[in-house]
């Protein structure tokens, strides 16, 4: 500011002046080096000292990561020293010797698709759907018709945690249709899992007749796709 550097520009006096000959004359005895820092430049340094530090913390937070996979082998055997914990993780865990291999990925493997409906029962067709199958119809239902699809399936190699599914359905090209839907947490074990996915209830009238092409897809918390599966189904006019 202008007022500042008339004041530096004028004689030095006051109690300002007499305090800052003090101290040179201090520092020329001492043989020591004299050093001055103004307080507005301390404020400076320390804003910019937690400046530095709030960009560290929030850094830290956005950096963060969780822990590294490991397989179902090291799992099992990380406290194997303690005989309890041992055999709840074994129970926990399902203990299949034979898939105690090292592979850190899971894998899922689908063995059969069925539909449970009040007008048809339950219709199971096996997995992977053979070339026959492959653009057939797979199940036909009544308007208006309560179902459920029904997926048997096993867990290899490690725990798959937060396993998904989306159940999309098109008719004369057209996407009429998505349900999505979580299913947990899986472990492997010796007996495969059988889960059936949130009840549907088919359209009704005219137009809702005739043939749909649908996807059926499974994903796990970390985007792998364990099984798509394109399926075609009819719904025909209710008696």
């Amino acid at each position: 500011m202008e007022s500042g550097k008339s004041a530096e520009a004028g004689p030095s006096t006051g109690v300002g002046s007499d305090s800052s000959e003090e101290n040179k004359r201090t520092a020329m005895k001492t043989g020591k080096p004299l050093r001055e820092m103004p307080f507005d430049d301390v404020d400076e340094e320390e804003e910019e000292e937690d400046g530095e530090d709030g960009k560290e913390g929030s850094g830290d937070v956005a950096a963060f990561s969780p822990g590294p996979l490991l397989s179902l082998k090291e799992q099992i055997e990380k406290d194997k020293d303690d005989d309890s914990l041992r055999r709840w993780k074994e129970k926990l865990l399902g203990c299949v010797e034979e898939d105690l291999n090292g592979q850190m990925e899971p894998e899922v493997k689908f063995h059969s698709i069925g539909i449970i409906s009040d007008d048809i029962g339950e219709i199971t067709t096996p997995l992977p759907l053979s070339e026959i199958q492959n653009g057939r119809v797979l199940f036909t239902l009544k308007e208006g018709s309560r179902y459920q699809l029904k997926i048997t399936f096993s867990v290899l190699h490690n725990i798959v945690s937060g396993l998904t599914y989306s159940n999309t359905v098109w008719k004369a090209g057209l996407q009429v249709d998505q349900s999505k839907g979580m299913l947990g947490n899986f472990a492997p074990q010796r007996e495969p899992y059988v889960h059936s996915l949130d009840e549907e209830i088919t359209p009704s009238g005219v137009l809702a007749r005739g043939i749909y092409s649908a996807k059926l897809k499974f994903e796990d918390d970390d985007r792998r796709c364990h099984m798509e599966l394109k399926y075609s189904f009819e719904i025909k006019k209710s008696s």
